[in-house]
């Protein structure tokens, strides 16, 4: 355990001096390979075999699909087309914003993109029509989570390959949560701004104009919409594997953009794709080191001692499930989800064997909690990222971001662990 901590120690020091993700696992690998004295060699050749699985195909499928989508201007389309139903009212721009990064998250699967993509567009306009700029900024980065909680998520792929169970389900068991979190975040929307004078409210439309925009907006965003229907429903009909969807995704984003849109260029496919490149080197990058380091702990008996130390502590299933929680919180703090994920499965995971958990409920709960540590200080690279988006500083969203998360997300946790039946129902339709 001693050697363990020693490299999760370095690994931790150098995320927080803002060494790469990858690079910072690869030093942490190396470390605990040397102090336990194995060869690293047997160790690469394990990653090597993981990180070439026919399943994690899907990653660089569903990135190049949600950076195409980016390209094409359907971010644009799908905003005009939430707007068309709740933009007209106080505060609904804000709530177009939550809706679009979920259906957003619904083609991409991917936070940063939704950030990119949605921040880029809302935010400006928020502010053009008074909502004020920190409220804006917060709102993009605490609903661009929605986007790893709804389905295709690509975190989500990931751990259900570390701990060998459908990817079908994983994706359902955060769809319920994330559905629920997103109409929270309306609501808290709503709320906080229900005394704000300053903003702008577009007078209403008479009903038959109203259905005339709704009509108009959604037949320009259809082929957006019906993308999550072909691409989920081919998974859980059982028709194709996550991998093969991500593949009738991306040829479905080609088609849309260069013959139906007309508005995927030769350079935009190109950026696009060398931008997909980049986050899957990143990711695979991630993923081996994290392969070679998970080698060594499971010889090491490392996730066996530390579920017995954990127990140690309490046998109340509530304390333990507690104490689960404050760790993948802690977890997505300072690494991204998909290093969490992988960690998670492989530390945490013969604890809530140990105490009788089931593993797609635990799949929601990591899902939440990293989701959550993601957009909370001191790292939460999602939340620097919208400030980077649109140039805020911190101390204009950092109040308004936390207001969202105390009162949305955190709640939403604790109702995922203690309610299974919120993240369980919609994978038990599969069985």
């Amino acid at each position: 355990m001693t050697f363990f901590f020693i490299a999760i120690s370095v690994v931790i020091f150098l995320l927080l001096i803002e060494v790469p993700v990858g690079f910072a696992f690869g030093v942490g690998a190396l470390i605990y390979g040397y102090l336990l004295g194995t060869d690293i060699a047997f160790h690469s050749g394990y990653a090597y075999g993981q990180v070439g699985a026919f399943s994690l195909l899907a990653i660089p499928l569903f990135i190049l699909s949600g950076t195409l989508m980016g390209a094409t201007g359907i971010s644009e389309r799908l905003l005009n087309f939430v707007n068309s139903f709740v933009g007209r009212t106080r505060g609904g721009l804000g709530a177009v914003t939550v809706l679009t990064c979920a259906l957003f998250g619904a083609i991409s699967g991917s936070a940063s993109a939704a950030i990119a993509a949605i921040g880029k567009i809302m935010v400006p306009r928020m502010i053009r029509e008074g909502y004020p700029p920190g409220h804006a900024t917060a709102l993009v980065a605490v609903s661009s989570v929605l986007a790893l909680m709804i389905p295709p998520s690509i975190p989500m792929i990931v751990f259900a390959i570390a701990i060998r169970e459908s990817v079908a389900k994983a994706f359902l068991a955060t769809m319920g949560p994330g559905i629920a979190l997103a109409l929270v975040y309306c609501v808290l929307n709503f709320v906080f701004l229900r005394k704000n004078t300053t903003i702008t409210v577009q007078p209403p439309l008479p009903m038959p104009e109203k259905l005339r925009e709704i009509a108009l907006t959604g037949k320009q965003a259809s082929l957006a919409i019906i993308m999550p229907v072909i691409v989920l429903g081919g998974i859980y009909s059982g028709i194709a594997t996550p991998t093969e969807a991500g593949a009738v995704a991306l040829v479905y984003t080609l088609f849309v953009g260069i013959l139906i849109y007309r508005s995927l260029s030769f350079p935009a496919l190109f950026q696009s794709t060398v931008e997909a490149a980049r986050l899957t080197g990143a990711i695979l990058m991630v993923l081996f080191f994290l392969f070679v380091m998970s080698r060594g702990m499971i010889l090491a008996k490392i996730p066996t001692r530390f579920a017995d130390l954990l127990l140690s502590v309490s046998d109340n299933r509530i304390v333990i499930l507690l104490m689960i929680n404050l760790l993948l919180l802690l977890m997505g703090m300072i690494i991204d989800d998909v290093s969490g994920g992988i960690l998670a499965a492989i530390i945490l995971l013969p604890v809530t064997q140990r105490i009788g958990l089931d593993p797609i409920h635990f799949a929601a709960i990591v899902g939440t909690n990293l989701g959550l540590g993601n957009v909370s200080p001191p790292c939460a690279p999602l939340l620097y990222m919208a400030g980077g988006v649109t140039r805020q500083s911190l101390s204009e969203y950092i109040g308004p971001a936390m207001k969202f998360l105390l009162l949305g997300h955190l709640p939403m946790v604790f109702l995922v662990t203690f309610v299974p039946q919120l993240s369980l129902f919609l994978p038990g339709l599969l069985d």
